[in-house]
């Protein structure tokens, strides 16, 4: 292998990936595991994950999978047990697992903003820190991924998309990143995130339809995100080749937070 290839060889690392059943997180798993890492898989749910499971073995990736919710502690903390035992340690985290909720400011519940807090960012720093002083801070070594939003980079123009919740989450996501990235380098551990734009997912077709071909027309290459433009951005992050790169933010959108933003 050159060492060109090399740098972005994953070959007896492990991940373990939060919203990895379908989406952007099935979209992360595959390309760490074509690139040779054992990965496993979390969700809250097992037949979506079986499924997951199934494709990914079908592509040759060793690959795992357990059934966890991140938006409380206790489940947190046994997806880290759960990880630690399967995997024997955690090279690579990627926080993927996330929700949304769309209601004008005013009327917002406040059981939805728990909600997605909760989620969003709580457990990613719950989790963050389990397998941090688990795994990672010991051994000197780790890459975190969190999944973040262009939505954490501004707010919204008027129109369909009232999501006051998801967008405060996703620039505290954004923060949270350069933070422990501050303090976790001197520990050998690169903190990264993306911040995708529309990607054609469940949690997003919705609203995607309702913003109609105007909305993507004003995106710099003119459409949306696919099932592969993640791969090669979470790639780099999670590798040798971004070995110097910590406490980042790299917008996966066509170019919309360049105008836009």
């Amino acid at each position: 292998m050159s060492t060109e290839k090399s740098l972005f060889s994953l070959n007896e690392k492990t991940a373990l990936i939060t919203g990895g059943s379908r989406g952007l997180g099935l979209q992360i798993a595959e390309a760490l595991g074509s690139y040779g890492a054992r990965v496993l898989i979390s969700a809250r749910k097992a037949d979506e994950l079986e499924r997951a499971r199934a494709s990914l073995h079908g592509q040759g990736i060793d690959a795992e999978c357990v059934v966890a919710d991140c938006a409380n502690e206790e489940g947190v903390v046994a997806l880290a047990d759960t990880a630690l035992q399967r995997l024997g340690r955690v090279d690579i985290l990627v926080n993927n697992a996330g929700a949304t909720w769309g209601a004008p400011a005013e009327d917002h519940p406040t059981a939805a903003w728990d909600k997605v807090f909760n989620l969003n960012v709580r457990g990613m720093f719950l989790l963050s820190q389990q397998i941090g002083r688990r795994s990672m801070i010991p051994r000197r070594y780790g890459r975190i991924l969190n999944v973040a939003s262009i939505a954490g980079l501004s707010g919204n123009p008027p129109g369909p998309m009232k999501t006051v919740a998801y967008n405060a989450s996703k620039a505290a996501a954004i923060n949270f990143t350069r933070a422990l990235a501050g303090e976790w380098g001197v520990y050998g551990i690169t903190v990264n995130a993306l911040a995708p734009g529309f990607f054609w997912t469940k949690l997003s077709s919705g609203l995607m339809e309702e913003l109609g071909e105007e909305a993507r027309k004003r995106v710099p290459l003119q459409r949306w995100g696919d099932d592969q433009d993640l791969k090669g951005a979470a790639l780099l992050l999670v590798s040798d080749a971004g070995k110097h790169i910590t406490g980042q933010v790299l917008a996966v959108d066509g170019g919309a937070s360049a105008v836009h933003g």
